[in-house]
């Protein structure tokens, strides 16, 4: 059986950072499946360890139990904020999500302009598209046809990593 800690998208951000020799510890604060709002509501507690970057990926399980793009932002939002309240000096970076084009709707629209909006209105890194690339790949997902699997991860990590490394390499903290 293969260990897919190991192979999931923080464990591979950390590899990068070990490999680049960095003084990072990556925490994972992700749950499968979660909602904004539960991270939302998960935030504090993690917040109570300091911390040099953030980086936020949620909102994707929201529309797939049909929560508006309102509300997840608004949630979005509130995770910033409680984040920058705790820490005023983090560097942050928004991992965006997009709903493909084939669903050509006011609903798609509202949900693909979330991550732009935050990341430019809270002076965050932005990645548009997180998935970019793996999204809708059957060889890089799990059978569910919605998650990475450790290639689809591997290939995440690679396009992810220059926006994390600026923000890492570019702390007056290390």
């Amino acid at each position: 059986m293969r260990n897919t800690h190991i192979e999931s998208f923080p464990a591979r951000i950390e590899q990068k950072i070990n490999a680049a020799q960095l003084d990072y510890k990556v925490i994972n604060a992700g749950l499968s499946g979660d909602t904004s709002a539960g991270g939302l509501n998960r935030i504090n507690y993690w917040m109570s360890q300091p911390a040099d970057v953030f980086v936020l990926e949620l909102g994707i399980n929201d529309i797939i139990r049909r929560i508006s793009p309102q509300t997840t932002q608004r949630n979005l939002q509130g995770i910033v904020d409680k984040v920058k309240a705790k820490n005023p000096n983090i560097k942050m970076a928004m991992m965006g999500m997009q709903l493909p084009g084939i669903i050509p709707s006011a609903f798609a629209s509202q949900f693909n302009a979330i991550y732009p909006a935050l990341a430019n209105a809270n002076q965050m890194a932005l990645v548009r598209f997180f998935l970019d690339g793996v999204a809708g790949k059957a060889d890089l997902n799990l059978p569910d046809g919605l998650h990475p699997n450790a290639e689809g991860y591997k290939i995440i990590a690679d396009k992810v990593w220059p926006v994390i490394q600026t923000l890492l390499v570019n702390n007056p903290e290390s």
